[in-house]
């Protein structure tokens, strides 16, 4: 039987359980680990990871409450799909001939929103990931990897913001406005502005103060959209 290989992970004083599962969270919103990849059987993921067993438990319980992982008695845990209800919603919207405008106002009434639920809700766990998305991110990176960490941010703030629906809207509208995207990370000042709103909303997020989450979040999308709209442009 073939198991997903799980890569070491990066080992800060915090909780292990919130760190392991961090990691494996991590692992599955980039695609590393895949809907249907079975984990290894517990022993062996913890001797790999050096981590204690009740700690390896810990955070897959926490994965399961989070829908990222099934755990079966006697099949062990595999990578969760998205809810078949979220599914539902995407294939639903896919097939839409949806305007960049019409995305982008939807990301203005979403994002807000997750970033004021993710304050409320998010565990270490949550914060651990979006603060390693920030360690990594950096103004001097190719535009395609700070799109790449950009998206992750985003992803893994909807992910603690503890509502699959809103992974759903997050990842197709991600996909909807991936040109303005390019846009804002096409020079050094765009990918700066961007980490430092990241930075903001973290902050709000980390201090659970779910007002100032949401406005760190608008001032956010209104100064990406700036940095994007060429000259003379729509805004």
């Amino acid at each position: 039987m073939t198991f997903a290989a799980i890569p070491p992970m990066r080992r800060t004083a915090r909780s292990v359980g919130a760190e392991v599962a961090a990691h494996l969270e991590r692992l599955i919103i980039s695609g590393d680990l895949r809907a249907g990849d079975r984990l290894p059987p517990e022993r062996e993921l913890a001797a790999s990871l050096n981590i204690s067993r009740s700690s390896l438990r810990e955070a897959m319980f926490e994965l399961e409450a989070k829908k990222l992982v099934q755990r079966r008695q006697g099949r062990g845990s595999t990578v969760a799909d998205i809810s078949r209800t979220a599914a539902e919603l995407h294939g639903n919207l896919a097939d839409i001939d949806i305007e960049l405008g019409y995305a982008t106002e939807l990301r203005d009434l979403v994002e807000p929103r997750i970033a004021q639920l993710a304050a409320r809700r998010a565990v270490e766990s949550n914060l651990l990931s979006l603060d390693d998305v920030l360690a990594r991110s950096d103004e001097a990176l190719t535009p395609e990897d700070s799109m790449r960490l950009d998206i992750e941010f985003h992803t893994l703030l909807a992910h603690a913001a503890q509502n699959p629906l809103l992974v759903t809207l997050c990842t197709m509208t991600t996909e909807w406005t991936r040109h303005t995207r390019v846009l804002s990370h096409r020079t050094a000042l765009g990918r700066r502005i961007s980490i430092q709103g990241h930075e903001q909303i973290y902050r709000a997020v980390s201090d659970h103060d779910a007002p100032a989450a949401a406005a760190a979040m608008e001032q956010h999308l209104r100064e990406v959209r700036e940095i994007s709209t060429p000259p003379g442009g729509d805004r």
